[in-house]
């Protein structure tokens, strides 16, 4: 199992090193400053909406899990409102159920800054947060964001977010994905303990029927660790998921 998530984390990194190859080779042009704000920006409002993740997690001694993970934003090119949802339903219960309302401004070409507001809402008791954060394209055009998050308990938490699309013909696309999620104290009504309380990784093939809309298939990981482990073992649960994933992307 360590070897598989080794794998998987190998992929990001060739996807990285792959991703820098493909920067060399672009015009020089297209170089120059690559983080400076435009000197105009489009100020006509847009909307767009993704599900970048609608997948069946396939197990064999866990049994079966349906994930999503959604975002939309309306707004124009320097400010948007952002609207994002996730979750996983396993079992006729629902975890992981994190929805965020943020509002994003331009601080980069590449980069939005975030504020707002988090609510975690399944079958465990819900927990307001609020919410700051970044989230853009790195160089080589990795995917990435950073959120932190407060409690009006005091409690903190943050969540780590990576992706990298490698396109390996126009229409078939590698996506290697990390997900790492912190928190600072014990919430066991919540099974989450204090430290780094949830890995989840992903690689997933799909293709590109047309560009809105485009089924894969993948493997994923999913690992609690420390307290959090503790807890979901004394819950009854699995602490390292490897499954077979089949899903959906679409936008509109």
């Amino acid at each position: 199992m360590k070897k598989l998530v080794a794998a998987l984390c190998a992929a990001l990194m060739v996807a990285i090193f792959a991703g820098g190859a493909h920067a060399q080779q672009t015009p020089a042009a297209d170089q120059g400053q690559p983080h400076s704000m435009p000197k105009m920006l489009d100020q006509a409002i847009f909307a767009h909406l993704l599900f970048d993740q609608l997948e069946g997690r396939f197990g064999f001694a866990e049994g079966n899990t349906f994930r999503w993970s959604a975002q939309g934003w309306l707004g124009t090119d320097e400010n948007r409102i952002w609207l994002l949802s996730e979750g996983r339903f396993t079992n006729n219960e629902l975890d992981d159920g994190i929805q965020q309302l943020l509002y994003g401004r331009a601080i980069t070409t590449y980069f939005d800054a975030l504020v707002g507001i988090r609510y975690d809402l399944d079958s465990a008791p819900s927990r307001g947060w609020g919410a700051i954060g970044i989230q853009g394209l790195a160089p080589q055009f990795f995917k990435v964001s950073a959120i932190g998050y407060v409690s009006g308990e005091g409690h903190l938490a943050a969540r780590l977010e990576a992706s990298y699309d490698l396109l390996i013909t126009q229409r078939l696309i590698l996506q290697p994905q990390l997900e790492m999620n912190f928190y600072t104290k014990d919430d066991p009504a919540r099974l989450v303990g204090a430290g780094l309380s949830e890995l989840d990784v992903g690689l997933r093939l799909r293709y590109e029927i047309t560009r809105e809309f485009a089924p894969y298939v993948g493997i994923t990981y999913l690992g609690q660790y420390g307290a959090t482990a503790d807890y979901v073992s004394a819950a009854g649960g699995s602490t390292q998921q490897i499954r077979f994933t089949v899903g959906l992307r679409a936008w509109f």
